[in-house]
């Protein structure tokens, strides 16, 4: 068969494939594609391991590419080994997928699955020697992924439409990765994941560093996000009030009385506010406490004290009314709306654990990974950077939250220090001349990660480590992204 014919055929054969309907990001098939993408890419292709790259080719692999021809996986590998990879500590090609251009669609053979189709489009980096890394271009792909004897290889590949980086029109956020590289090494962090919303949109995602030893992290990396958890919970209930399920001044006692309170009258002033804004008077946490139990420290509603125990008892009281878990809450109510579709507040039989983050303490010892049989409403959510930051994009532009709901959300509820308050569910900074930053973090045993949203003017930031001190670059990375905003809100922790 010539080079010809084949070409053809693969054509029919995409053309086939795009009668059948686009899997959604929530389909088995879906992670097993990019799983297998972020094999080949992050792992093989960029840090130019041939080993890796060589075990997801099909032996009969045929790559075309609209500058360089066709290659078979012989050529495939000798041109990767002798040309990209011939001298890594002088030059460097990486690729970064652009994931939300991603398209998969399943082959079938009289109803089996034997094949996958892989559409999207990819950028690619430059590093010469020393120099700083830059965004050089731009391609769309076709991949045809095949099982073979069970196991998915790449066994046909179209690159086309490559184009320079002044011909794009996707401005790049990330211009400066050897700089965030250094940070990493400096600081001992072994992981690193951002995301950088302009124009109220979730612009570039990026993760650095390795999710375990010796494994570089992939763009979808998880990381347990800690009290990152709360503006989620958060968002649960405001989902709620906004659909007129729930009541935000409503005593929780109708639902809810936990046993270690149910005779101290006080637990009859807690409320949805009172709770999102931290004022019930619990402790962070009950086992803080000499004797273990939940107690009043002052009176609801009369101060600030931050306590997990208070989201806790929401939830609790969420679970009693609806009869179903704060797990199913938020699917219905936030993930599934706003594309969250690798987040949960369970570990369960669908998280691929080889794309966690293991956590560690500063002296680079791993602790053991928290996996949660039930929903915790304060702490220990799995994510990624991707579907944070489209719940970040969601909560800054309200989206399914009736306007006074909003402005209850946004409202200062209770000042926490100078030109910072408590709204509900977020930390508020005021920025001066009625701008102001949502804001929120989370800080456990190896997680340390915090959230910026300026409703505004469309900015904002997310980052994520895997540390116990990786708080030590967030200054510099809110000055950075966030420029005189930034600025304003690093002036107000400072103080």
């Amino acid at each position: 068969m010539t080079k010809t014919i084949r070409f053809i055929l693969l054509i029919f054969i995409l053309f086939l494939g795009s009668l059948y309907a686009q899997l959604p990001k929530t389909d088995p098939l879906y992670n097993t594609v990019m799983s297998k993408d972020s094999l080949l890419f992050s792992v093989g292709f960029n840090t130019c391991n041939v080993k890796q790259t060589e075990a997801l080719l099909s032996d009969n692999l045929e790559f075309y590419h609209d500058k360089g021809g066709f290659s078979d996986k012989k050529k495939f590998i000798a041109d990767f080994k002798n040309g990209l990879c011939k001298s890594p500590s002088d030059y460097r090609s990486r690729r970064v997928l652009d994931h939300e251009s991603t398209q998969i669609f399943p082959l079938y053979q009289n109803g089996e699955l034997y094949a996958a189709i892989q559409n999207g489009s990819h950028f690619f980096y430059e590093k010469e020697g020393a120099s700083i890394e830059k965004l050089v271009g731009e391609a769309k792909f076709t991949n045809l992924w095949l099982l073979e004897n069970r196991e998915w290889k790449l066994t046909r590949s179209l690159s086309f439409d490559h184009h320079a980086k002044e011909s794009m029109d996707i401005k790049p956020v990330f211009d400066n990765d050897q700089q965030i590289e250094n940070w990493l090494k400096e600081n001992k962090i072994p992981t690193l994941g951002l995301g950088i919303i302009e124009s109220g949109e979730l612009k570039q995602v990026k993760v650095f560093g390795n999710s375990k030893e010796n494994i570089p992290a992939p763009y979808n990396t998880y990381f347990n996000v800690a009290s990152l958890t709360k503006p989620v919970t958060a968002m649960v209930a405001l989902r709620l009030i906004s659909l007129r399920k729930w009541k935000l001044d409503e005593p929780l006692d109708k639902y809810w009385i936990d046993p270690d309170i149910s005779n101290d009258p006080k637990h009859k002033k807690l409320t949805t506010r009172i709770i999102l804004s931290h004022q019930t008077g619990f402790p962070n946490w009950r086992w803080m406490n000499t004797d273990k139990k939940l107690n009043f420290q002052f009176e609801p509603g009369t101060k600030y004290q931050y306590s997990g125990e208070g989201f806790e008892y929401l939830r609790k009281a969420l679970e009693a009314k609806f009869k179903k878990s704060l797990e199913q809450l938020a699917q219905e109510l936030i993930f599934q709306p706003y594309k969250m579709y690798d987040t949960g507040y369970i570990w369960d039989q669908h998280i691929d654990e080889e794309r966690f983050a293991v956590g560690y303490n500063e002296k680079g010892i791993s602790y053991p990974t928290e996996k949660n049989k039930t929903p915790n409403a304060a702490d220990d959510l799995h994510t990624t950077i991707e579907d944070y930051g489209n719940f970040m994009v969601n909560v800054m532009k309200g989206k399914g939250l009736v306007s006074d709901v909003f402005r209850e959300m946004i409202q200062k509820q209770i000042k926490t220090k100078e030109n910072k308050y408590f709204g509900l569910g977020f930390e508020i900074y005021d920025l001066g001349n009625e701008n102001y930053a949502l804001s929120h973090g989370g800080a456990d045993q190896g997680t340390r990660c915090i959230a910026f949203m300026l409703p505004k003017s469309g900015k904002g930031l997310l980052i994520f480590t895997n540390v116990d001190d990786g708080y030590k670059v967030y200054e510099k990375l809110v000055l950075h992204y966030l420029g005189e905003e930034g600025k304003k809100i690093v002036n107000i922790e400072n103080k």
